[in-house]
């Protein structure tokens, strides 16, 4: 099996900078051009993949180009317009619940604070992170998407199965410069290489770091099963 550094630290920043070094230009995926479509895309994004969302969203920001007019649609409509979407119904009343509370609470803006972000429906803490990071700026945490929750565990970064103990794992020990790359980083990694099924570990940057790996390790310390 691959070996990993002597600390957590120390391993965090070699994935880091090999991973920085693989994707250059990672960067979020979704699509949008204001604050509040990326606060929809990305409460469609759960258990969804980005290319589905984006290819809905093309038509739905046209249909509904503002804070507003997501509040006013009928939740029926609104639904059919998702139907491609996982967990549409649900989905279609989290936005509309979302947009009438930042039109009658918040001016038709979107808030910049995770309490005010994890008061909407449909809002979690990873929800919240990738709306303050992309839309306000602000990072306040590590985003840990089904990427990053499966690659840390294969690296030995964390033990933990929950994606908030996750995260506020890796924040003792991840530099703070570096929060928002570290997800985009990982994600590009677990789309490319180190994916859920069949990770290609003969082609993979980290694998002599990665105490997961297939070519000598039996366990895939994501899920503690047998390879």
């Amino acid at each position: 099996m691959g070996t990993p550094l002597d600390s957590r630290e120390a391993q965090a920043t070699e994935v880091i900078d090999r991973l920085a070094t693989e994707y250059p230009d990672t960067t979020i995926s979704l699509d949008f051009s204001t604050r509040f479509e990326l606060l929809v895309a990305v409460i469609l994004s759960a258990q969804c993949t980005d290319e589905r969302v984006n290819k809905t969203t093309a038509d739905l920001f046209e249909t509904y180009p503002s804070p507003e007019a997501f509040a006013n649609a009928p939740q029926e409509e609104l639904a059919e317009a998702l139907n491609s979407i996982t967990y549409y119904n649900n989905k279609a009343s989290y936005i509309r619940e979302s947009a009438q509370l930042v039109v009658e609470e918040h001016d038709g803006e979107v808030p910049d604070t995770m309490a005010a972000l994890t008061d909407l429906p449909g809002v979690g803490r990873k929800t919240a992170n990738v709306v303050l990071q992309h839309a306000h700026d602000v990072v306040e945490g590590i985003v840990v998407d089904t990427h990053v929750q499966r690659i840390t565990r294969r690296l030995g970064l964390t033990d933990e199965e929950r994606p908030e103990k996750i995260e506020s794992d890796l924040m003792g020990f991840v530099p703070e410069d570096r929060w928002q790359a570290f997800t985009h980083l990982f994600i590009s990694h677990g789309r490319a290489t180190c994916t859920a099924r069949n990770p290609d570990c003969a082609d993979c940057t980290l694998e002599d770091v990665c105490p997961s790996s297939k070519r000598d390790s039996a366990v895939d310390l994501a899920s503690d099963e047998a390879w």
